[in-house]
């Protein structure tokens, strides 16, 4: 795990650059940093890494890596970067380290851009082939590890780096903030943020996930994809589809424990972090190192399960609590490194958790991200699925069993009828709940409504295929690596695995909720491994708080910092926001938005601090 940047084109970077942009780096790798230069058919080619050593810790693995006529800046891990290697070593390959990265050289020397179908694991790399004169740019399946590039038409020069700030210290043109993405997220929320190649820089985007980009002059960079899912489901007993899954978690998770340093895990009381840690600890005889954070807001509390998955798996437990202290002062200084508004409070709450993690001297953490897009475990999930089986003959009993798990939790009110996409099959506005109030705060109003992408296959997999490829999972990945990378932290995420996800979209959906349990092929994973109690568990309360357990938003002082002068009333109607504040309730999408406000007013205040 690491940060990368450079350049492709003719725009000489000066020393002063490099330096100014290893120093930003500094987070992603404090354990080395390093520039190489080059030449690529007549155009000059600059890479810089910082390394934060987890395979090989060597120094004969620092970057960029450098062998033959090809040159690698690389972020991730590759997993099976063993088999691949041996595999290589029979071809006649000669390797001088023990790292992933020389097996990511010597996979494209012998297959080319064919050797990423072959790599399983998370990577954003850069490669360069002095020999072809090219310029290979690429991110991993799912899009766990940003690359984020900028094409300067007038100085014919690409800039590309692991975050936007590096663009910046690199010397690309800064061609201002995006409103239009703005404005997106505070009305529609994080589920808009990827639905376009936008981010809150003009010309500034993102290499989309699992594809590459090869180039053999300056250019903007013409994505091609590698990989996708559909659904194609093939006849199993719900017995062979629990026995596969349970083989496949397991294997991910080996994989994923590869390290030449110590794992910690985050723990949650919900399935999804459970089964790994109980999987880590029966399995492989995993040490478990767990960290959790509580907060006192009974919708929240989640400390009853993990204390007993804590005792059933003798975890060393380090255990943070949320707190109003400083919300202001740590707001800022997380938005400051993301360069973007934080998405969502549940970034906030984790950066307590990746603080507590590097404190404890660990420099990887494993998290259940995924879990929830792959194994069906939003709220939504279980009405689309009902509405698919809606024809069954069995709906009656099938509405009993969502009344006694979900539908006796659920507070948004489209999802309290069990078949309301039955009745209405395209209805989305649950998603962006209460679009109309937040866009009537705006002094020009976006465009409203919802669009998805048309994927094949029944309602159910149309959504988790959206939600994987534009919506919640993007957005997830993307703040979960900024907040444990400010921490020099590296997050590895075991359900996001090529050959779990490709055989989940080939089970029949009828199996993927049982017995009013939604992510039941999980919780079959986790029989023998984790508590019942915790397993069976029908409650899904999600890693968050409410805003009012970090900051009293009725005080006057905090009242007069959300309403004095800034660029962010050029975008939000003051008088409106001012009513909305005096008449907001406690709805769960109120206090989104009003946490949305905050983000986006320091990261307006920021860029304008910055500008001046």
């Amino acid at each position: 795990m690491c940060g990368i940047a450079g350049s492709f084109g003719n725009t000489p970077l000066s020393n002063e650059r490099v330096a100014a942009t290893l120093a930003a780096m500094n987070n992603r790798g404090p354990d080395a940093a390093a520039h190489w230069q080059g030449d690529l058919a007549g155009h000059g080619v600059n890479l810089l890494h910082t390394r934060l050593a987890i395979v090989d810790l060597d120094d004969r693995s620092n970057q960029p890596f450098v062998k033959d006529h090809l040159s690698l800046c690389y972020n991730g891990e590759i997993y099976n970067y063993k088999e691949l290697r041996h595999e290589l070593e029979g071809l006649g390959h000669t390797f001088i380290t023990d790292s992933d990265t020389e097996v990511v050289i010597e996979a494209y020397r012998r297959w080319g851009v064919d050797c990423l179908k072959r790599m399983e694991g998370m990577w954003a790399f850069a490669l360069t082939d002095g020999k072809a004169g090219s310029l290979l740019l690429s991110r991993d399946r799912f899009g766990e590890k940003p690359l984020y590039y900028r094409w300067d038409a007038t100085r014919k020069t690409l800039y590309f780096a692991s975050q936007t700030s590096f663009l910046r210290t690199l010397g690309s043109k800064d061609t201002g903030l995006n409103h239009d993405h703005i404005r997106r997220f505070l009305v529609q929320g994080y589920k808009s943020l990827f639905k376009s190649p936008d981010s809150y820089y003009n010309d500034v985007r993102q290499l989309p996930q699992a594809s590459y980009a090869l180039l053999t002059r300056p250019a903007e960079p013409q994505p091609v994809r590698y990989w996708t899912l559909s659904y194609a489901p093939r006849n199993m007993s719900l017995h062979e589809a629990e026995m596969e899954i349970r083989r496949l978690v397991d294997d991910a998770l080996r994989l994923r424990l590869r390290a030449d340093v110590p794992i910690a895990f985050c723990l949650s009381g919900g399935v999804d972090s459970t089964t790994l840690a109980g999987i880590a600890h029966h399995e492989f005889r995993q040490s478990i190192h767990a960290f959790s954070i509580y907060d006192d807001d009974s919708r929240y509390d989640e400390s009853e399960n993990v204390e007993r998955v804590v005792r059933t798996l003798g975890c060393d437990h380090h255990i943070t609590h949320t707190s109003k202290d400083g919300f202001l002062e740590r707001m800022k200084r997380l938005i400051a490194y993301h360069d973007a508004p934080l998405a969502t409070i549940s970034f906030y709450v984790e950066s307590f958790l990746a603080e507590a993690i590097r404190a404890n001297g660990y420099k990887v953490a494993i998290t259940g991200t995924g879990a929830d897009e792959l194994f069906t475990g939003y709220y939504d999930h279980y009405n689309f699925w009902l509405a698919d089986r809606q024809k069954s003959g069995n709906i009656d009993d099938l509405i009993t069993d969502w009344r006694k798990g979900y539908g006796g939790f659920v507070r948004n009110p489209v999802l309290s009828d069990p078949l309301c996409f039955a009745k209405q099959p395209e209805r989305r506005d649950h998603i962006y709940l209460n679009e109309d109030i937040f866009n009537g705060l705006m002094h020009e109003p976006m465009a409203a409504g919802f669009h998805e992408m048309p994927y094949g296959g029944d309602l159910l997999h149309r959504r988790l295929l959206n939600e994987i490829w534009h919506e919640s999972l993007p957005l997830l990945l993307d703040q979960n690596d900024l907040v444990f990378m400010q921490e020099s932290i590296e997050n590895r995420t075991p359900f996001l695995d090529r050959q779990l996800a490709e055989f989940l979209f080939t089970v029949p959906a009828e199996h993927l909720i049982y017995d009013g349990y939604p992510k039941w092929l999980l919780r079959a994973a986790g029989a023998g491994r984790v508590p019942d109690e915790v397993r069976l568990d029908r409650r899904k309360r999600g890693f968050n708080v409410p805003i009012g357990s970090l900051i009293d938003v009725k005080s006057a002082e905090t009242r007069d910092w959300m309403m004095a002068d800034g660029p962010i009333f050029d975008i939000v109607d003051r008088t409106r926001f001012t009513d909305f504040l005096e008449s907001a309730d406690e709805r769960n999408s109120f206090s989104k938005f009003i946490f949305s406000f905050i983000s986006a007013r320091i990261f307006l205040d920021q860029a304008e601090a910055a500008a001046s």
